[in-house]
Order: structure tokens, then sequence, then C-alpha cells
């Protein structure tokens, strides 16, 4: 549920409130530099940056969903895959996102927050894992 409200909101913050998202996330400076140069630039990465946060909102949706679900075979399943995940999005910003200059400040950061989820999901699966053979 906690994983669900968080993804939720960041959905829907990325989606209405980009600017203010961007400010928050990365600083005033690198925020107008993401935004683009070009009237037309500015277009494509607005559109773009809305149909990630609508992809953010889906998965939250899906997150709630699966929260209510009883089997604990798939909610299992469903953690394991979470985790993978959260390790993947760490290596793409130690291998890609660093590289860039207007984010290689940001990817510590980022890289701690990835790994802090994919944590939060190993201890879900540690708990489901206790429950069973307790």
């Amino acid at each position: 549920m906690l994983h669900s409200a968080i993804t939720l909101t960041c959905g829907a913050l990325i989606m209405f409130y980009l600017n203010e998202t961007f400010v928050l996330g990365h600083g005033t400076e690198t925020a107008q530099k993401l935004l683009g140069s070009t009237p037309h630039d500015q277009l494509l990465i607005q559109i773009s940056d809305s149909f990630a946060g609508l992809l953010l909102f889906a998965v939250g949706l899906l997150l709630l969903m699966v929260a209510f679900v009883k089997d604990t075979e798939f909610q299992s399943f469903f953690a394991k895959g979470c985790v993978l995940l959260h390790v993947s999005m760490a290596l793409w910003r130690v291998y890609f996102e660093r590289r860039l200059e207007d984010l290689a400040h940001d990817w510590p950061r980022q890289l701690v927050g990835d790994l802090v989820l994919a944590f939060s999901w190993v201890l879900f699966l540690i708990y489901s894992w206790m429950e069973k053979y307790d």
C-alpha cells in the first residue's frame, strides 16, 4: 500500500506539476535545461514526461490491486520482479545517467533511493518467507 501511494502521488505530480517536480528533484538551473530550449523540444519533452507520469500512475494502480491479492506465492513473485526492476534502474543510473552532464550531480541521490526501494521489497520477501516457514 505504501509503494502504491508513493507511485500514485509521483505519477500525478509528474503529469500535472512537471516544472515544480523538476525544480524539487533537480534544482532550478537543471530543471530549465531539462525542459528544452526550443518550443518544439519543450512540447516533445512535456508530452514524453506526461506519458511517463501516466505510466507511473498506472503502475501505482497495479500495485494497489496487487496489495489486495491473497495469494502469497503471487505476491512473492511480484516482489521479486519489483526488486529486479529497482536494481535495473539503479544500474541504469550508474552506467548512463552519471554520464549526462545535467544529471551528473543527481544520480547518487537517486541511486540511493532506488536501492532503498529495492531493499524494502527484499524486506517484504524476508517477512513473507519467515511467515511461511514459522
